[in-house]
């Protein structure tokens, strides 16, 4: 294709996703300013409506809700009536689960703020002898916010049936991820020799693939009453395309920079995590390195030395080449997939180049 033709596609599809964006942002920022007269938090706990309001509203890809969208005009073309308010729903559902997620890594820092825990830690350290902490506060914050999500969803105005079908997605998508971070935490007591990649790739579907990519989609084609052929297309796209972004994340993550990702490199070690990269290096080392292996991924403190002993373990291994590949793969199978498609034609072409563009 010609560079320059390849070029106004790329900007026409960084403005539909722009454009879209906008919406969701001004929408959310309306939300956010009307939590006290919609569900009146406000008077019943101005310290719970002001972290809500902070947190949800912090600077980010939305790309969840950006999907939600896509998936329903390149099927209905136009948007209903409390579309925008609608697609907050997947937005808050995933901000309910960095709030426990963040619990459970123990993070301080979320999109290069005070994490939820964090903020309301800070709020009591001038109280003294209590019995509970911002954890325990933040747990309860992330319920509100999840039931927030639910009524959000609500919002559209579409066919009753096509949004009772949705709505069972949702919460579909909801218990995948909740299932997806509990095997991955077990996971991490069994011994990286006993994992399989299907083990693996078992949690990144249920807690990346699905909740990210295949679930929005799939909603927003539910609601627009796009055939059941095409919503399994798309779904299916969504979770190669959710495979591959994890597996890159997770290169991203070992061999990234702070200020080029945003979060440490030795986060995803110190929280042990079987990835793929890992799991490789360690089938495709010698001795000593599978027990170097093993020994980073049980220790309680991993500093420096640890990062550049698994990045030089994974490199020499064939590991990150591997990834590479697999990464291809599943983009190759995701675009196969999207151009079978019968969505519009430019929603389809924005989601093909979106799919290219978020793995460079």
């Amino acid at each position: 294709m010609n560079i320059f033709v390849l070029g106004l596609l790329l900007c026409y599809h960084k403005n539909m996703f722009d454009k879209i964006k906008i919406h969701i942002d001004k929408e959310l920022r309306w939300f956010s300013k009307n939590l006290g007269k919609t569900y009146s938090l406000d008077k019943i706990s101005p310290l719970l409506a002001k972290n809500i309001k902070a947190f949800i509203t912090r600077d980010g890809k939305r790309a969840r809700p950006i999907l939600f969208v896509a998936g329903y005009l390149g099927f209905a073309g136009k948007a209903a009536p409390g579309l925008y308010r609608s697609c907050l729903s997947i937005e808050l559902l995933h901000d309910f689960m960095l709030i426990h997620d963040d619990i459970i890594d123990k993070s301080d820092t979320r999109r290069g703020k005070p994490s939820f825990h964090k903020m309301l830690n800070n709020y009591l350290n001038g109280y003294k002898n209590i019995k509970f902490n911002g954890q325990d506060l933040s747990i309860v914050a992330g319920d509100v916010m999840y039931a927030m999500a639910i009524d959000a969803f609500l919002s559209i105005k579409e066919d009753a049936g096509r949004k009772e079908m949705a709505l069972r997605k949702f919460i579909e998508a909801a218990i995948y991820t909740g299932s997806g971070e509990f095997i991955e935490l077990l996971s991490g007591i069994k011994d990286i020799q006993d994992l399989s990649i299907e083990d693996i790739y078992k949690i990144y579907g249920f807690k990346t693939a699905y909740y990210t990519f295949a679930c929005p989609l799939s909603i927003g084609a539910i609601l627009a009453g796009a055939p059941q052929k095409e919503i399994d297309l798309i779904s299916e796209y969504g979770s190669y395309l959710g495979n591959a972004f994890q597996i890159k994340d997770d290169i991203l993550g070992l061999f990234g920079e702070e200020k080029e990702t945003g979060k440490s490199p030795l986060i995803d070690l110190r929280e042990a995590k079987r990835t793929v990269l890992v799991w490789y290096a360690h089938r495709h080392s010698k001795e000593n390195d599978r027990a170097k292996i093993k020994d980073i991924l049980s220790k309680k403190n991993v500093g420096q030395s640890d990062l550049l002993a698994m990045r030089r373990i994974v490199e020499f291994s064939g590991a990150r080449d591997f990834a590479e590949k697999e990464i291809s793969s599943f983009l190759e199978k995701a675009l196969a997939l999207i151009n079978r498609s019968k969505m519009l034609p430019q929603y389809k072409k924005s989601l093909s180049d979106y799919s290219k563009k978020i793995l460079e």
